[in-house]
C-alpha cells in the first residue's frame, strides 16, 4: 500500500491562498491522514497545517539540508515568496507509506537520525520552555520535582525514580515523538516529515519509542531486550518511562484505566533496571 488514506471531503479546506502560496493550484487537493495527522494530498506536494509556526520553520529548515542513511525525509517545500510556513500551513514532497507496527525498524531509524543530527546545534526556541513534554522529560531526568496525582500515575512514578542513578550521556537534538510518526513505503524504506526538537541523548529518544509500543502499540516484551547494546540502556529506559507516566499522570483525561499500558510497559523494563 503506498497512498494515504482518503478523509471525507466534508469540514475540509485548504485555503485558496496556501494552495496558491505552494504551487498547487492546478490539483484538486485530497484530504487525507498522513502520520497521524490531517493533511492535503496535492500530486507530489502534502501540505498540512501545523500546531507551531516557529517549530515547524525550524523544522523545515534542518530537514532541507539533512541526510539520513536509510531513512527518506520529506523535503520540505518554500511558498512562493521564501517561506517555509504561510498562515499555519506548510508543505512538503509527498512520500507514500503507512505507519505500521514494526518497531525494531522505527528504533532503527530513530539510531540513523540521530547520528545524522549530532552536529544540529541546540535551536533557541527550546529556550525557556516549559510545557508539558518539557516539564515532564526534566523530571525523568531528575532535572525538576513533579507533583503527580498517584491514582494516575503519581505512585508508579515515585516507585520508578527510586531506580535512576546518574548517567553520563552527551545531550544532542533528537526527536521525542518517533512512535507512530515513522512511515514505510512498499519496500519498507521508513519515511519521515518533520522534526520535534529536543535536547536530551540519542539513547533516551531510542527508549521511547519501546516505552510508547509496549504501552500503546502491542509490541512484545523482549523489544526492549533487543537493544541493550545501546550505551546506558537501562536507565535511558527508565528515563523514558519516568518521561511517559508523568507525561500521562498530568494529562487532563488520565485515569487508573488509561494507566494500564504503562505498567505493562513498566512491568516489561522492570527486569533491566
Amino acid at each position: 500500500m503506498t497512498a494515504a488514506p482518503a478523509l471525507s471531503s466534508a469540514g475540509a479546506t485548504l485555503p485558496a491562498h496556501v494552495r496558491t502560496a505552494f504551487g498547487v493550484n492546478d490539483v484538486e487537493p485530497r484530504p487525507v491522514v498522513w502520520a497521524g495527522r490531517r493533511a492535503w494530498h496535492c500530486g507530489d506536494v502534502l501540505v498540512r497545517p501545523v500546531p507551531d509556526n516557529v517549530v515547524a520553520a525550524w523544522s523545515a529548515a534542518v530537514l532541507d539540508g539533512l541526510e539520513v542513511d536509510g531513512v527518506n525525509l520529506a523535503r520540505p517545500l518554500r511558498s512562493s515568496d521564501g517561506r517555509w510556513v504561510v498562515g499555519g500551513w506548510a508543505a512538503c514532497r509527498f512520500i507514500p507509506g503507512f505507519v505500521e507496527p514494526r518497531y525494531d525498524e522505527v528504533i532503527e531509524a530513530s539510531v540513523r537520525l540521530h547520528a545524522a543530527t549530532t552536529a544540529v546545534s541546540r535551536p533557541r526556541l527550546l529556550d525557556d520552555r516549559d510545557d508539558l513534554l518539557t516539564r515532564s522529560a526534566a523530571g525523568a531526568f531528575g532535572e525538576r520535582r513533579l507533583t503527580l496525582d498517584p491514582a494516575t500515575g503519581g505512585e508508579l512514578y515515585t516507585q520508578l525514580a527510586e531506580f535512576r542513578k546518574p548517567i553520563q550521556l552527551v545531550p544532542q537534538l533528537v526527536h521525542p515523538e518517533l512512535f507512530g510518526a515513522v512511515l514505510f513505503d512498499e519496500h519498507g524504506v521508513p519515511a519521515l516529515i518533520d522534526l520535534v526538537p529536543c535536547w536530551r541523548p540519542a539513547q533516551w529518544a531510542a527508549a521511547v519509542i519501546v516505552v510508547d509500543a509496549l504501552a500503546w502499540g502491542g509490541a512484545d516484551e523482549g523489544l526492549p531486550h533487543r537493544w541493550t547494546h545501546l550505551e546506558e540502556w537501562p536507565q535511558v529506559l527508565l528515563r523514558a518511562l519516568l518521561h511517559r507516566v508523568a507525561l500521562h499522570a498530568q494529562h487532563s483525561e488520565a485515569s487508573p484505566q488509561t494507566l494500564a499500558g504503562l505498567q505493562r510497559a513498566a512491568g516489561a523494563i522492570g527486569p533491566l533496571l
